[in-house]
């Protein structure tokens, strides 16, 4: 289990998912286990009583020597088989018989998948958190500009146009079913692994089933049907729904990133001194949270996939597909709320230049309104008749320098439909943003149902 810590983890992460994730925590997960073990087995009378003080006592993350237990899991293959070696020795000075009783039962897996349980019921809390926060900020953009015109565009070109709001309110609806996930899979994977050596707790006799269920009740977890020693479809879900909301995030960084380049200019990540600089050129204000959500999207999908293929184990207890997950799911947790943090500080902080929305309208003189002039063209002689007659005045007006308007106005065929008033009404950009407040409402009323 590698160290959580170097010197560009907080560029990637955050400090508190890093302390998830710690080798610290990691241990000290491990040894709430085995305490919580100790617990569960001596309220079911498997081991003496008077063995538990001792056991509990020892449980303490600072009685462990780091990277020795480092250097013997490399040799060992796994961090609980040298972990449970130094507790019996630590127990044993205290109190040689107790120490009989260490680990009772148990296996290796149960401890460590545990422990991981543990920690990632408090990285899920963490995400939430952060979720909840940008959910509020999104929700704030997209009521605020509801009806702020912008350019929609389609294959990076000028579409239509639409809304700053709906925009936001994109970003927030899949927001909103990634929360839906996470309570979802949280009810999956908060459980309790108590299986011993090949997932039959036949070491725990007719105890077993109270064993287990007892342990599960002094983690606060819950106890599944059976173990699930090489059924890993309960991380793997963990990782993709990770690996979806890193995705989500990701499209919000690649949307604001490109509304933030210079010649477009219509949004700026949070101005802060010391941020998005850079080392040669004094102007620059570089989309510096973009780059973390736009890195975590490419890294994760590839995390994402390790813990897919690993779900491939072998019998009752896995070669290579369990230890491919011990680096593989910390980093995607530590990806996941890295990105989010740093958008949840963009939404909460972005700049929206409206006016500048409202000038790159114009870039194409008209052009953006094309279709609204077609449609309302073809009521009167067709569809199809319509969109060529406009496509060819896009063309003139494009060469000629013009406004669309105005090369539309000067045919004869247009003049004999629509008024100078009907084309005055078929340019303004605002009149054309169809269901775009209504969209954005129903997205904020689920967002209301939903916090």
């Amino acid at each position: 289990m590698k160290n959580s810590s170097s010197l560009t983890s907080l560029i990637s992460s955050t400090e508190p998912m890093l302390a998830v994730f710690s080798d610290h925590n990691s241990v000290a997960c491990m040894l709430d286990v085995e305490a919580a073990l100790a617990r569960a087995e001596a309220g079911s009378q498997v081991i003496p009583a008077q063995a538990l003080a001792a056991i509990e006592a020892a449980c303490e993350v600072e009685l462990i020597d780091l990277a020795s237990l480092a250097h013997a899991a490399a040799s060992a293959g796994n961090l609980a088989i040298p972990l449970v070696k130094l507790l019996t020795a630590n127990v044993a000075k205290a109190d040689p018989e107790a120490a009989k009783y260490v680990h009772w039962g148990a296996t290796s897996q149960d401890v460590m998948d545990t422990a991981l349980v543990l920690q990632l019921r408090q990285a899920l809390d963490l995400i939430d958190a952060d979720l909840l926060q940008l959910n509020a900020a999104l929700a704030a953009l997209a009521e605020r500009h509801q009806h702020t015109v912008m350019v929609g565009r389609t294959w990076m070109q000028h579409a239509l146009p639409v809304t700053f709001g709906m925009k936001a309110a994109g970003w927030l609806d899949g927001m909103l079913r990634h929360r839906k996930r996470l309570f979802d899979v949280r009810q999956q994977v908060l459980v309790v692994q108590c299986g011993g050596a090949a997932g039959t707790l036949a070491s725990l006799a007719d105890k077993a089933a109270g064993v287990a269920a007892a342990l599960a009740e002094e983690l606060e977890l819950g106890l599944p049907a059976m173990p699930w020693h090489g059924q890993r479809d309960r991380v793997a879900e963990v990782a993709a729904v990770m690996g979806l909301l890193v995705g989500s995030l990701g499209k919000m960084a690649r949307d604001i990133s490109l509304l933030s380049q210079t010649d477009v200019a219509e949004v700026a990540e949070p101005e802060q001194a010391g941020r998005g600089g850079s080392s040669a050129m004094p102007h620059k204000r570089n989309p510096v949270a973009c780059a973390v959500a736009l890195a975590a999207a490419v890294r994760v999908p590839g995390l994402v996939s390790t813990m897919l293929s690993g779900m491939v184990q072998e019998n009752e207890r896995a070669l290579g597909g369990w230890q491919a997950e011990w680096d593989t799911l910390p980093d995607i947790m530590r990806l996941a709320a890295g990105s989010l943090a740093q958008m949840k500080q963009v939404a909460a902080g972005l700049t929206v230049d409206a006016a500048r929305m409202r000038r790159n309208l114009d870039a194409t003189h008209g052009q953006i309104m094309a279709e609204a002039v077609s449609l309302a063209l073809g009521r009167s002689i067709g569809r199809m008749a319509a969109h060529q007659l406009v496509e060819i005045a896009c063309r003139q007006a494009s060469s000629q320098q013009k406004h669309l308007r105005e090369v539309l106005a000067q045919d004869a065929v247009v003049a004999a439909h629509l008024s100078g008033a009907e084309l005055d009404k078929l340019f303004d950009p605002a009149l054309y943003t169809g269901q775009a407040a209504a969209f954005v409402d129903q997205v904020l009323a689920a967002w209301n149902d939903q916090k």
